[in-house]
């Protein structure tokens, strides 16, 4: 099976996260997208940040009725600080019979030359680069890169910090979440201090 890996925070999951990731499953090659959850990192705690287990429990809810969506906590079991070239041997080892890509914005393609052993990466690995309003240009060396995939998704520029800073202020956001993370996220008082 053809995999695409989503690797971020999630704090929290929100629409536009599974806008992207329902056009890849279903728009593109990949036959299932993950959601990876990055655990907090030990050495920059931060206030606004869900604990892993509470942001991997929203994502499991979100995801729910979408067949081709999984989550995945298999950074959390990765020592810290942790690169994402770890996390691709680590998974290859775990579900060899997968084959697996990586889906990221076009703003992560633009630093993607910065990454630890990025140019391992691509040579291993596809990537599956979705639109984003965003400034600086992209490497040239990735404009043409037969293992750089541009998939025209839908830009949706909603962020999971806007969601957090919206719900301290007491707007409502629902719209912005699935209908049962909004319930979990306000029963659970989450985001409001």
């Amino acid at each position: 099976m053809k995999v695409g890996l989503f690797f971020g925070t999630f704090n929290p999951i929100h629409i536009g996260h599974l806008i992207i990731a329902n056009y890849m499953a279903e728009f593109s090659d990949l036959e299932e997208i993950w959601f990876v959850i990055t655990p907090q990192s030990p050495f920059k705690q931060k206030k606004s940040m869900l604990s892993n287990h509470h942001r991997l429990a929203i994502a499991n809810i979100a995801v729910d009725d979408y067949q081709k969506l999984k989550t995945s906590d298999i950074e959390f079991k990765l020592p810290q600080p942790n690169y994402t070239i770890n996390t691709l041997i680590h998974i290859e080892e775990k579900y060899p019979e997968h084959q697996f890509c990586l889906i990221m914005g076009e703003d992560n393609l633009k630093g993607f030359h910065k990454w630890k052993n990025y140019e391992t990466i691509l040579q291993n690995y596809e990537l599956y680069v979705y639109p984003r309003i965003s400034d600086g240009t992209t490497d040239s060396q990735f404009l043409n890169h037969p293992k750089v995939h541009r998939v025209a998704a839908p830009i949706v520029e909603i962020s999971s910090t806007f969601i957090r800073k919206s719900i301290k202020n007491n707007k409502n956001i629902q719209p912005m979440l699935p209908e049962k993370v909004w319930n979990y996220i306000d029963e659970m008082n989450f985001y409001k201090a």
